[in-house]
């Protein structure tokens, strides 16, 4: 005897989301008058053909390849440094935002005082605000600042990045185990021995694969911003670009490209290695 086919309950829920889902992206889409048809136009097809045979030959002349080694080390060298720099503001902002070490909230039951949330909330807000402005505008600001550059790059990633990473890490702390730290703490225990003891054992991992993925993250923008004046592979892509030489662009774009596919390759033996 065949058992009557069972009708899916969330059958209903799933329709209706997918329903508000289309009935708010129809809107987004007319708005950025977002067109696929317009690449198929004969006139906008021969235009991005004739754009993407200039790419063709590669340069690969000797001053060419070590300019382009010199912007690759560069571009490099901007993201390493300003992710340094970004972890230096970011920790101990981090820990300055979160309540796993709070005291009061410990002794009040898991609600801080009100006096620790006025040193916490500032913090909060100075993270937000350092997130919430873009790299690119950061890079701007240094480069009328301390002029052509990596070193605007730098402090752009730094500014930004920090403020990525303070706003994680402290959701991170938050949101391991706080048994370890807690003991330390209603045993007499300081609170940076009780951070290290009990709550960066827990978080290290998590936090190691979000900083990774950043760094990747900062390799790219590190290339943005060289179009502002900033240095590295973007300033150079740039300056090819003003000058009509497609095949110096070319290579360097399949530089970055190999750039990030190195980028991706260490982040996954660093976290088989680490985590």
């Amino acid at each position: 005897m065949l058992k009557p086919v069972q009708r899916d309950p969330a059958a209903l829920p799933r329709l209706l989301i997918t329903v508000v889902a289309v009935l708010l992206l129809w809107p987004a889409i007319e708005l950025s008058e977002f067109n696929l048809g317009v690449l198929a136009e004969r006139d906008n097809a021969a235009n991005m053909g004739r754009f993407l045979a200039d790419f063709w030959p590669l340069a690969h002349s000797e001053a060419f390849l070590a300019l382009l080694a010199r912007a690759t080390v560069e571009t490099l060298a901007i993201a390493t440094a300003g992710m340094a720099l970004a972890l230096l503001i970011a920790l101990p902002a981090a820990l300055f935002a979160s309540r796993a070490l709070s005291l009061s909230a410990l002794q009040r039951g898991g609600r801080p005082a009100w006096w620790a949330q006025v040193i916490r909330w500032p913090v909060r807000a100075l993270l937000m605000v350092l997130r919430s402005v873009p790299e690119i505008v950061w890079a701007l600001l240094f480069v009328r600042a301390v002029g052509l550059g990596p070193t605007a790059g730098v402090l752009a990633i730094a500014i930004t990045y920090s403020g990525m990473l303070g706003k994680v890490y402290a959701e991170i702390f938050e949101s391991v185990d706080p048994r370890p730290n807690r003991a330390l703490l209603l045993a007499g225990s300081s609170r940076l021995a009780a951070f290290a003891y009990g709550v960066l054992p827990n978080a290290a991992a998590e936090m190691l694969s979000y900083t990774v993925y950043r760094w990747e993250c900062a390799i790219r923008a590190s290339v943005i911003m060289g179009f502002v004046g900033a240095g590295g592979l973007g300033q150079q892509i740039d300056l090819s670009m003003r000058m009509f030489a497609g095949g110096e662009v070319a290579s360097m774009l399949l530089t970055f490209l190999v750039l990030v596919l190195l980028a991706d390759q260490l982040s996954r033996l660093l976290r088989a290695r680490l985590l």
